[in-house]
């Protein structure tokens, strides 16, 4: 483990964002990874501002102003560099769908570019960082992460001699993260009003931050190349998770539980009612590890032949889709437990709510 960090220079696309942050992080705050230098890289300038002043201590820190769509850019930055996290993306679904020529520059040709930067700088691995929503996808983020994860694996396949490895992950929902589910109902339950539900029979798949940001570091070491890396992780209803975060939070502003609502506003185009981790189709060629699943390439490398000899293998075959509609459920209460361990819900003053479309009056 300790060997894949050691006096490496690792760089983090998108180290602004939920996932890019605690990436850092994680790798900062255990000493067993014994990197050698940090790069973080990120578009959003106030956002790279703030991270530069917060580890301003640590000389082998360093944050930069940059864009993966601008592939020059990335060719300068990537060299010297051993391992790249790639975690930039454009992610929201419904703002994908309004803007997907955005969607294609970042997600799609953003990829690229970070393939391209690796070989002529002769990166040794490239993980990048894919979504539930690209197994059978239904919307322009889900098939921007499907063709992603393509490009990494086809770049793989081509890989001559001692070029980069690549890898992909694949992420659940991550409870707490910018822009999710938990940060517009907590908002909703702290101004007395409406959960807004899509549909009370959904499910999906959840991680939490710190889990997403260990899967990213455990997918670098068990990388062989690639194939895509798939957590176990639990499934909620998001109608359960509405109820545990009622539970948690009224009381905490002084609302009592009954007076919150939850009401259900009609599934969202390109919506599902459950997510996918891996379909009828990837099964075939997957293999089940302690803690995740490796779907193997669907094609044989042109220049390479791969062992995929995991240490960690518990079958060399998966025999069942991996759907949150076809796992068991978690509980309320297991729920509340999860949010509160991994301190999710971010305990706070009244605020005035910028996310719920809709207004009540109402007198707390």
């Amino acid at each position: 483990m300790t060997k894949t960090f050691k006096g490496k220079r690792i760089l983090v696309t998108g180290s602004c964002g939920t996932i890019g942050k605690e990436l850092i992080r994680q790798l900062i705050s255990n000493k067993k990874y014994s990197f050698k230098e940090i790069v973080g890289l990120d578009s959003n300038e106030n956002g790279i501002f703030f991270l530069d002043q917060k580890y301003l201590k640590y000389s082998n820190i360093n944050f930069i102003v940059s864009d993966v769509r601008q592939l020059d850019e990335l060719i300068n930055n990537f060299k010297g560099i051993d391992i790249v996290f790639h975690t930039a993306a454009l992610k929201h679904v419904i703002l994908s769908e309004r803007s997907p020529e955005q969607v294609v520059e970042t997600n799609i040709n953003g990829v690229q570019n970070v393939i391209k930067a690796a070989n002529i700088n002769n990166v040794k691995k490239v993980i990048f960082t894919s979504s539930d929503k690209a197994v059978n996808p239904t919307n322009v983020m889900g098939a921007s992460k499907l063709m992603g994860e393509r490009l990494i694996t086809a770049a793989n396949n081509s890989r001559y001699g001692k070029g980069p490895i690549f890898t992909s992950t694949r992420f659940g929902n991550v409870l707490g993260s910018n822009g999710s589910v938990t940060t517009i109902f907590q908002n909703q339950i702290i101004n007395g009003e409406p959960i807004t539900l899509t549909d009370k029979s959904m499910t999906r798949f959840v991680m939490s931050i710190e889990e997403a940001a260990h899967l990213l570091i455990d997918s670098s070491i068990k990388a062989k190349g690639g194939e895509v890396f798939i957590t176990k992780m639990p499934v909620i209803r998001i109608s359960d998770l509405s109820k545990a975060m009622i539970e948690i939070l009224a009381p905490k502003y002084g609302i009592h539980i009954n007076k919150i609502q939850i009401i259900e506003i009609g599934k969202k185009p390109g919506e599902k009612y459950y997510e996918e981790l891996m379909n009828n189709e990837e099964i075939n060629r997957a293999i089940e590890l302690k803690n995740y699943f490796s779907i193997l390439p669907a094609f044989n490398g042109i220049y390479d032949s791969i062992d995929y000899d995991y240490e960690d293998i518990v079958k060399s075959k998966v025999n069942k889709v991996y759907n949150s509609n076809k796992e068991p459920f978690l509980s309320v209460d297991k729920i509340k437990k999860i949010l509160l361990n991994n301190n999710v819900l971010k305990i706070h003053q009244k605020t005035v709510n910028h996310y719920s479309p809709i207004k009540i009056n109402k007198k707390l």
